[in-house]
């Protein structure tokens, strides 16, 4: 009987230290699994961090070079529009010179034709010589009508000379406007030419920029994709944290009789703290929501002049003395992890490298971007990696 009862006892004893050993290595590989997430995840926080910074530069750099193309743009138009009058004046001072020449050419041979006649009638008078005159003088009925006739031979001389001389004028007019007709037009034609030099190095510039905003184009895709990727895994690690917190929890609570444990990870658990402080959530909502439309600055520390999302959160906890860092990887860990679902006005919710206040019914007011500024959103815009209570 002592016999097999001390059998039994070596055989409970050894089932006793297998279990141990079976408890230990359990135990050992689940905090193994812990700590390989963990660290995975922190790996993929930090990638991730440093490609939302770089999608954010690219984003920065398109803004800037979008503003410089369509500047570009809207003087190229206007030289375009420029060109197109300049253009059309060139017609027109064109058809102006035709008309000049073609005037100038009528002028001249007006002139010429005065001329011919007026040689003529020199030539008759003195190749009659002063026969002609005394003739004139006999015939008269008396003085008064010879001097009639001696004034009408001057007035003929006179009326020869002033003609020639006014077709000579004119003549002298059609050329000096036909000159300055010229001399515009190649003004004109100059300023063409330099227009169309801009024009040629505005559409080169324009070209080169556009090449440019591809190369933007295709690096933020692929640091989107790496974004993408990233989330992915953190969303991944976050699953197997959860999970292992959950049941961590469940077995604790089961060895401790049934008490709950809070979890500390979040999203898909039911993990809802209770509340350390006196200050109401709708009050920090109400306080962040007065700042809707004001700038966004990275960087920045002003909640009226610009800043960005962790300084906008901090700032706005901190008005009821609620102390959090500075940057959104560190608020990640501040406070208590709640599931989404039991979120609540007042909870910060937590993105790759962002964070925003919860105001309830799905909603957020965050520092968005420098297009955006502060303004609300919607909360599952993107991956939340988090949610955090820290009132």
């Amino acid at each position: 009987m002592r016999r097999k009862t001390c059998f039994y006892k070596k055989i409970l004893s050894v089932i006793m230290i297998f279990t141990m050993i079976i408890g230990g290595t359990l135990t050992a590989y689940a905090s193994n699994t812990m700590d390989d997430a963990k660290k995975k995840k922190k790996e993929a926080q930090e990638k991730l961090d440093k490609v939302n910074k770089e999608i954010e530069e690219i984003e920065k750099e398109q803004e800037e070079l979008q503003e410089i193309m369509n500047a570009y743009d809207e003087e190229l138009m206007a030289l375009l529009t420029d060109l197109t009058l300049l253009e059309e004046d060139i017609t027109n001072k064109q058809e102006e010179i035709d008309q000049a020449e073609a005037d100038l050419e009528d002028a001249k041979l007006r002139e010429a034709e005065q001329y011919e006649a007026m040689k003529l009638r020199i030539q008759y008078m003195y190749e009659n010589g002063d026969a002609s005159v005394w003739t004139a003088m006999a015939d008269a009925d008396g003085m008064s009508d010879v001097l009639n006739r001696v004034e009408y031979i001057n007035s003929v001389y006179s009326y020869d000379r002033n003609q020639l001389t006014e077709y000579q004028n004119t003549v002298q007019e059609v050329e000096n406007l036909s000159l300055q007709l010229d001399l515009e037009m190649i003004e004109m034609e100059e300023l063409q030419m330099n227009m169309k030099e801009q024009q040629s190095e505005l559409e080169t510039l324009i070209a080169e920029s556009a090449a440019k905003m591809e190369d933007f184009e295709t690096k933020l895709a692929n640091a989107t994709k790496l974004a993408k990727s990233y989330a992915s895994t953190i969303k991944k690690q976050n699953k197997i944290i959860s999970d292992e917190e959950i049941r961590i929890a469940a077995e604790n609570a089961a060895t401790a009789g049934g008490n709950n444990a809070s979890s500390s990870g979040g999203l898909t658990g039911g993990a809802n703290p209770s509340y350390s402080t006196n200050v109401s959530g709708q009050d920090v909502v109400n306080y962040a929501c007065q700042f809707v439309g004001n700038p966004y600055v990275y960087g920045g520390s002003s909640l009226t002049n610009g800043c960005d999302c962790s300084y906008f959160v901090m700032a706005c906890f901190g008005k009821y003395g609620i102390s959090l860092p500075r940057t959104s990887y560190e608020q990640r860990s501040c406070g208590q992890a709640v599931s989404y679902a039991n979120a609540k006005a007042g909870d910060i919710i937590c993105y790759a490298g962002h964070v925003a206040i919860y105001m309830g019914d799905g909603k957020i007011v965050h520092a968005a971007n420098s297009r955006l500024g502060i303004c609300y959103g919607t909360a599952t815009y993107r991956t939340i990696v988090s949610v955090r209570r820290v009132l």
